[in-house]
């Protein structure tokens, strides 16, 4: 099967800054002149001239520059940084040098990840660059300060990091359905753990988000405003079924979820505020 690539042609300044972390610059993986060379060969370049003793730096954006409109020659050098072949005796710097890297590919819409060992190139909201667009509000509190089960914490974390991956990959309504998840998570924890009677009983696995927020809301852990756009987001966490998007007029977009992260940050901030005080 013949790998499509997904990037485009580079800004400058960005392969600028693509030169720097091939270089290793600022603490990253340094390679010296003929080092540089034999990466681009195992990127997969041809016909790589020997290195001439000019500064590393002009002489490896040189080389890019001069495959500026090869987008396929380009991701090749981008997928051997985020290799873990190229780091076999300092496997710790994969992690430094792929969050560097997206730190400025972010902006051209794409961003590396290596999930399972298999760097890729994916595309990606620009707006990741910019903490304050995927999240209007700031997050408060830890989970670990909203919900007392730290095991329980911690998986509930995990959903919320997938949520944001979704985000970052352009995945809208996954990561709208994701929230919801979360959301649910979250609320049915903290009745369990602050006042299990308001479940009146009820088997916790057949009580629905609508009436978890319900619930939170009358016994003043959530305020109105989180209660009312909260139920919103469970209208479209129901997407999750796809005639009930098909159905809808609406696709769910860039503009819904950072509504929708606006909704999960405020309850778990009002949720934080409202915890009652340790008796410690």
């Amino acid at each position: 099967m013949t790998h499509e690539t997904v990037l485009g042609p580079l800004d400058g300044n960005t392969l600028k800054e693509l030169a720097r972390v091939i270089c290793g610059d600022d603490h990253l993986y340094y390679r010296r002149g003929f080092e540089i060379a034999q990466f681009l060969e195992n990127a997969g370049w041809h016909k790589v001239p020997e290195y001439d003793g000019e500064f590393r730096g002009e002489w490896t954006l040189q080389l890019l520059m001069e495959r500026r409109e090869n987008a396929a020659e380009l991701e090749k050098v981008l997928l051997r940084l985020a290799d873990a072949r190229e780091y076999l005796g300092e496997p710790e710097v994969l992690s430094a040098v792929v969050n560097a890297v997206n730190g400025f590919l972010v902006h051209e819409g794409f961003r590396l990840e290596n999930p399972g060992g298999r760097p890729r190139v994916v595309v990606c909201d620009p707006a990741m660059a910019h903490p304050g667009h995927q999240a209007p509000i700031e997050l408060k509190a830890t989970m670990a300060e909203i919900i007392r089960e730290l095991r329980m914490a911690a998986l509930l974390q995990r959903r919320l990091d997938e949520a944001r991956t979704c985000f970052s990959n352009g995945a809208h309504v996954a990561a709208i359905i994701m929230l919801g998840s979360f959301l649910e998570g979250v609320l049915l924890t903290v009745i369990e753990e602050r006042d299990v009677s308001l479940l009146n009983n009820k088997d916790p696995d057949f009580i629905g988000l609508k009436a978890l927020i319900g619930i939170c809301h009358r016994a003043g852990w959530i305020d109105v405003d989180m209660e009312r756009f909260s139920q919103s987001l469970r209208e479209y966490r129901n997407f999750v079924h796809p005639r009930r998007e098909f159905h809808e007029a609406h696709t769910p977009d860039r503009d819904t979820l950072t509504v929708s992260w606006y909704v999960v940050n405020g309850a778990l901030n009002d949720l934080a505020a409202s915890q009652p005080k340790s008796d410690d």
